[in-house]
């Protein structure tokens, strides 16, 4: 299983950018001075031209260090409160596939538990009645039994339905199938973590066209 270690774009216009993130990058600056997926496409974007400035770049959408696949910049400072707003909302369609721990038995469910702030691990979220409203739609694509030494796992597709931090990872430890490779909230093994944000799609803001973009993914389950 591996990972690309170069971000790739995977769409671009006047407004907007979509790169392919790789995994152990951060998408933003966390003040230790360590470079980012930020800090690449705006390099990418002022080797091109065009009158662009680097504070015209800002991310839309945020994906864990170790999770992989599409994230979304705005270029245009004047247009980035409607993407702003259609990235909060219900108007953008973001799904990812994973691999799960173990054997799932259902085929499909919807997971509406609220997620908030682990009191007792500052790193963690978890389910709690006292959290914000949270909902992921899980399908299992695939069932993959034990092989090579490797215990059973799921091959999911993922269409999250809100937006908490570490939504998918939260909702599926608690389901008792923690993603593969998911030190945090699973069982910690030597591979990556197993967790790919593979689509989005929407109607663009500006331009009324209806944009799909999608990311392949780096990995086999």
């Amino acid at each position: 299983m591996t990972t690309a270690q170069e971000p790739q774009v995977l769409y671009c216009d006047a407004w907007l950018l979509a790169v392919d993130k790789p995994s152990g990058t951060l998408v933003h600056g966390d003040g230790t001075g360590e470079r980012t997926l930020a800090d690449w496409a705006s390099d990418l974007m002022l080797s091109m031209g065009d009158g662009f400035m680097a504070s015209d770049l800002q991310p839309l959408n945020r994906l864990d260090r170790e999770t992989t696949g599409i994230v979304l910049f705005s270029l245009d400072k004047q247009t980035q409160p409607t993407f702003d707003a259609l990235v909060a909302g219900h108007d953008m369609h973001k799904r990812y596939k994973a691999l799960a721990e173990g054997r799932i038995e259902w085929n499909e469910k919807l997971i509406d538990r609220p997620i908030g702030r682990d009191r007792h691990d500052s790193r963690k979220m978890i389910v709690s009645r006292t959290g914000k409203p949270s909902q992921t739609h899980v399908r299992v694509l695939k069932r993959l039994k034990s092989r090579h030494g490797l215990p059973a796992r799921s091959f999911l597709d993922i269409e999250l339905l809100s937006g908490r931090k570490h939504q998918i990872r939260v909702h599926m430890a608690h389901e008792r199938h923690p993603i593969v490779g998911d030190a945090l909230y699973g069982t910690p093994r030597d591979c990556p973590l197993m967790l790919h944000a593979y689509q989005v799609d929407f109607d663009h803001p500006v331009t009324g066209e209806h944009i799909t973009i999608e990311s392949p993914l780096p990995w086999q389950p």
